[in-house]
């Protein structure tokens, strides 16, 4: 039998939750199982801690797993020892050897002890097995700022780890509702919606194509950003909206500085159509205050005003460098940087109205008489779907044959 490697995770904020933390604890257990649902991985949570064990095998899906788990702090590969001061001694020395392999030349040993029947306190429990990487002069002590902290807990079971991996922060995905992104393919929307999954929200995303004005490329471009953001809400479905009859319409129709805001107006009305559908509560941009033209204070109350749901604006405090730091983190970057343009940036006017009224926006969109455009182009729309499980079976399965073999 394959011998078994426990990982140990940290919950986040979901801990501060009251009478409603089972429903929290419930999701973020759901969530992980059904990342790992093809591999060999049994996941359970006990007094505050996730844990998930599989064989070596299953090592690499499920750290990938963990690294896109929202809701937890940090997790780290543990060693399970005895529960006894020898086992416990002989397993910081390990991760202490792991730790100056990896560049450390300090180190603290950290001690919870959950089980008060074991005869020796916290402070004596660190003191002790600190003792065989102190003697061995392996890494200097630093109780104020170590490079490594060498954890100790002592449980049902007693498990020795060093922090070396940050967690998804957050509420687990599906305790917030749902919500239904504008996805462009920018750098800023899936940020957007990575923000939104954070706070729990079930993400799903709606994209606006202007066949032949943007490429295939650039619908496959978006198509990967939404694989990419989904790999963090378990799995996303994008609409694709064919919308180039309704850009014509209102390039023929309508003033080109308004060009633009008129645009967003009618990807609104489709997107409260989409939301409607799918029992979303709400629509989720990318927008960030000021930043481009249509999204000044007032421009910004034009587009809003012809949905029919809410409109949340995780980025709209943040600036660009804030925004492109998150990007690089959660992997969208590379991909929202490559030369394939969306329809918003094809079709922008070069004097753009920076302060319409609502008024004003709202008699020119009544002047396009689009809304019939914009259902057929609803009817139209194609969906696909990128699942979490789904890419962890594709690409863990041959690890784990070569593995195998």
């Amino acid at each position: 039998m394959a011998e078994k490697i426990t990982y140990l995770a940290k919950l986040g904020e979901l801990t501060l939750k009251g009478s409603n933390l089972k429903e929290f604890e419930n999701r973020l257990v759901e969530n992980a199982r059904l990342y790992l649902e093809t591999v060999d991985a049994s996941v359970r949570l006990c007094a505050g801690r996730l844990y998930i064990e599989g064989p070596e095998s299953s090592c690499a899906a499920i750290e990938f797993t963990l690294s896109h788990l929202i809701g937890i702090t940090g997790w780290a590969r543990a060693i399970v020892s005895e529960k006894n001061i020898e086992s416990i001694r002989k397993a910081v020395f390990q991760e202490a050897m792991a730790a100056k392999n990896s560049g450390a030349k300090t180190f603290k040993v950290d001690t919870r002890r959950a089980d008060k029947s074991f005869p020796m306190n916290s402070y004596e429990i660190s003191c002790e097995a600190a003792a065989d990487v102190f003697d061995a002069n392996l890494l200097q002590v630093d109780v104020h700022k170590p490079d490594a902290l060498i954890r100790v807990e002592l449980r049902e079971r007693c498990f020795v780890y060093c922090d070396r991996n940050k967690g998804c922060r957050g509420l687990p995905v599906g305790t917030g509702g749902k919500g239904l992104l504008l996805l462009s393919g920018g750098i800023d929307s899936p940020v957007a919606g990575y923000r939104m999954m954070r706070r729990g929200m079930k993400v799903e995303c709606v994209y606006f194509h202007a066949y032949p004005y943007t490429s295939a490329e650039a619908q496959k471009k978006v198509e990967d950003l939404a694989q990419i953001i989904g790999m963090y809400g378990v799995d996303t479905h994008i609409n694709i909206i064919p919308f180039t009859e309704v850009q014509m319409r209102i390039r023929e129709r309508s003033p080109e500085a308004f060009s633009t805001l008129l645009l967003r107006m009618c990807m609104m009305k489709a997107a409260s159509l989409l939301a409607q559908r799918i029992n979303a509560l709400c629509l989720i941009s990318g927008e960030s205050l000021g930043q481009v033209a249509s999204q000044t204070i007032q421009n910004m109350a034009v587009t809003e005003s012809a949905g029919s749901f809410p409109l949340l604006r995780p980025l709209v405090g943040l600036d660009k460098e804030e925004i492109v730091e998150t990007a690089k983190a959660i992997g969208t970057y590379e991909t929202s940087i490559l030369p394939f343009e969306d329809c918003c940036v094809l079709f922008s006017p070069k004097h753009p109205v920076l302060r319409a009224s609502v008024e004003e926006a709202t008699r020119l969109y009544d002047n396009l008489e689009v809304d019939e455009l914009i259902q057929a182009a609803f009817d139209r729309r194609e969906i696909k779907r990128f699942s979490a499980r789904d890419f962890v079976e594709e690409t863990f399965s041959l690890q784990k044959e070569n593995y195998e073999k």
